[in-house]
């Protein structure tokens, strides 16, 4: 269900447009020999939008990146500005929901976090609806209300994401465990 409304595998320009997708690997997500400008450029043109030029612009400074940035190739970015780019190409057609897969990986602490205050940033601003897929803990406290555990293809519990924290008694058993070995790996690799 997406607003209310039952999606088959058949669906509307419209909900291609107001559905984006922001891959994980954001290095195989773009493609090589096209600059910035045509990566951002491609999905307005399908949409048949208007003002391309100014939507680039609009969508790069959205995500905290230079307009001079348009003419580099994806190789001559940080696995940080790569990411910035997705997720631009994502929002110059002003979705509603964002489908973000695994939004931090690959990324260092530094740039983890600048994606997360930035996604956050975005949501506030658009109102944007986030659906993440993500093994980080830590990424889904941050970003999500609301937290869909999965153990092999099916929804096993649904929780607010502070409950992860707050009222693991109430957690199915398999979300426990994973909460504890979350927890159990900060131990270990950070000493807390």
């Amino acid at each position: 269900m997406v607003d209310g409304k039952s999606q088959s595998p058949r669906r509307d320009r419209t909900f291609y447009k107001n559905v984006q997708l922001v891959f994980q690997d954001s290095n195989a997500a773009l493609h090589p020999r096209h600059i910035v400008e045509t990566l951002l450029a491609e999905p307005a043109m399908i949409h048949k939008l208007g003002d391309v030029d100014r939507r680039v612009r609009v969508a790069l400074a959205e995500v905290g990146l230079k307009d001079s940035i348009r003419y580099r190739f994806p190789h001559q970015l940080s696995g940080g500005q790569r990411q910035r780019v997705g997720l631009a190409r994502a929002l110059i057609l002003n979705p509603r929901i964002l489908l973000l897969d695994e939004p931090t990986a690959g990324l260092d602490m530094v740039a983890q976090s600048n994606i997360i205050k930035l996604l956050n940033d975005l949501r506030r601003t658009y109102g944007l609806s986030y659906l993440i897929v993500s093994h980080d803990l830590a990424v889904i406290a941050e970003l999500c209300e609301w937290v869909g555990v999965m153990k092999r293809g099916q929804l096993t519990d649904t929780q607010l994401s502070e409950h992860l924290v707050t009222r693991k008694q109430n957690l199915a058993p398999y979300t426990r465990k994973l909460v504890d070995a979350a927890s159990n790996y900060v131990k270990r690799n950070l000493g807390t």
